[in-house]
C-alpha cells in the first residue's frame, strides 16, 4: 500500500441558507457518515451554510470525492426528511499531498467557527465530527499526523 490519498471537502446549502448548525441535523450527518463505508471522515465541522470534512477512501484508491459529495447528499437528505433547503450544485474538493498539508487543512477546519464569529474559541463550537471532536474532547493530541497515525496505525514506507 502506498501513501493515503487524503482529501479536503467543502459542500455548500445553495443561497448560503443557515440550516445545517444545529442539534437535529448534526445527528443525523454523524448517522449518515455510518452509511457511507467506503469513505473515512478523519474530521470535519459542520458551519451554518456548509460543511468541511477531511475523508480518505478506505479501501479504494479509484473512488471519486464526488461519488462521497453526492451519497452524503442523498443520504442525509433521506435522515432528515422533507428539509425546505438544498445543497448547491457540486462541491469543493482538494487533494492533499502529504502530512504537512494535512496539518494546515486541520487547523482550518478546526479554526473556522472562530473565523466566522461564531464563538471565541475553537473548542466552544459542537459541531465537529471525526477526530476533530474527539480533539475538542481532549482525548486526542493537537497534530492530526499522530492523531490519524493513532487511530490508523503507522502508515507504509
Amino acid at each position: 500500500m502506498g501513501q493515503e490519498l487524503v482529501y479536503f471537502l467543502t459542500i455548500c446549502v445553495r443561497d448560503r441558507r443557515e440550516v445545517l448548525a444545529n442539534g437535529a441535523v448534526f445527528e443525523a450527518i454523524r448517522s449518515t457518515f455510518k452509511v457511507i463505508r467506503s469513505w473515512e471522515v478523519i474530521a470535519g465541522v459542520v458551519m451554518p451554510d456548509q460543511v468541511h470534512f477531511v475523508i480518505t477512501p478506505r479501501d479504494d484508491r479509484d473512488l471519486s470525492v464526488g461519488d462521497f459529495s453526492n451519497a452524503f447528499k442523498h443520504l442525509l437528505r433521506k435522515q432528515l426528511g422533507d428539509q425546505e433547503w438544498e445543497w448547491q450544485r457540486g462541491c469543493f474538493d482538494r487533494l492533499l499531498p502529504s502530512t504537512e498539508s494535512l496539518d494546515e487543512k486541520w487547523a482550518y477546519v478546526r479554526e473556522n467557527p472562530v473565523r466566522a464569529g461564531l464563538v471565541r474559541r475553537w473548542q466552544e463550537w459542537p459541531y465537529y465530527v471525526g477526530l476533530i471532536e474527539e480533539q475538542r474532547l481532549g482525548k486526542l493530541a493537537a497534530s492530526p499526523t499522530i492523531a490519524v497515525t493513532a487511530a490508523r496505525g503507522a502508515p507504509d514506507r
